[in-house]
This record gives C-alpha cells, structure tokens and sequence, in this order.
C-alpha cells in the first residue's frame, strides 16, 4: 500500500528537526561517563574520551590495571601503612589509557573530556603526547566535568597540575551534563 501523505509529515507534521538532542560536548563526556563503568576501582571510576576535529573518537580509556596484570592480585586500597599495599603504584589512569589506545597517529588538535581533572602525571602526559614543543600542545583541550583534583599520586599537590596544564598551553574548561 502506498503511502500518500505528504513527505516530511509522515512524523505527525513535523518537519524541523529534534532539539533536545547532545550537543557534541555532552555526547563525547557522556561517553566519558560510560567508559568510566568499565572501571573495577572500588572507590573512584573515570573516563576519558579522546575526540579528533572532525568529532571523531580516536581514544577511550578508563583507570584500571595494566593489561596483562591480574586485578585480583594486586591492591585496590586507598590508603594503607605501605604505599605499595595501595593501587596508586599500580592502576593506570584514563587519561593515559586514552592516549595508549589512540586509533590514529598523534593527537594534533584533538579534545580530551574527562570526568575528574588529571593528577600531575597525566597533565604532563597529555602535554606530552605527542608534542612536538610545550607552546604548541597536540592535545589541546581537556573538557572536564569537575575540577575535583585527585590524589593519585605519592605526593599529591592541589596546583602542580593546574600549573603544568597552564603553562602546558592545555585549557581546561568545565563541563555540563544535562
């Protein structure tokens, strides 16, 4: 049977498009978001979402061990009286494993969004990846939904990568969900 109404009312008449779609930002920490359920961490699961120009995802990865190490036999504490009986020498960041799992050769002009702002290792990671001078940053963007500072590190410090990330040429922006 052929349809014989009008093209475009075929949807109740309405010929516009949705508007209460993602914009790309939301989309892409959204997918942040999702990647960060993958993490096995008891007490902090982030995701990071590496987008090329084009919007185009080139990198996803969340914090957990290092492939290939078993998660059942190493520490996923916060805290204990050994630094080493904690996850922090162990767990791989998102950020990192974003840049690890990259699909493309660099990542000149592209958007990082993460879900928590990046320990001091991983800002100068993200300076790093890829950089051919500090000036001129391939990874230029980070989109983050909190500007929440982890203590990921040994010595943890509250501007070392607010810093780094300043001065890296990286901008940080806060993030929105709907």
């Amino acid at each position: 049977m052929e349809d014989k109404r009008e093209p475009g009312l075929a949807n109740g008449g309405k010929t516009g498009k949705r508007e209460d779609y993602l914009e790309w930002s939301e989309y892409f920490m959204a997918v942040s978001f999702l990647s960060a359920q993958r993490s096995k961490d008891p007490s902090s699961q982030v995701g990071a979402c590496i987008v090329n120009p084009e919007n185009k995802i080139v990198g996803i990865g969340y914090n957990g061990m290092p492939n290939g190490c078993d998660d059942d036999l190493l520490p996923w504490s916060r805290y204990a009286d050994d630094w080493l009986d904690t996850k922090k020498p162990y767990v791989c960041h998102a950020e990192m494993n974003a840049i690890m799992n990259k699909n493309s050769a660099d990542v000149k002009g592209c958007t990082m969004y993460v879900v928590l702002f990046p320990c001091n290792e991983c800002a100068k990671l993200i300076i790093q990846a890829g950089s051919s001078s500090p000036r001129r940053p391939r990874l230029s963007l980070i989109l983050i939904l909190s500007t929440t500072l982890r203590s990921r590190t040994r010595r943890p410090s509250k501007t070392g990568p607010k810093r780094t990330t300043k001065y890296g040429g990286i901008m940080s922006l806060k993030g929105k969900t709907k």
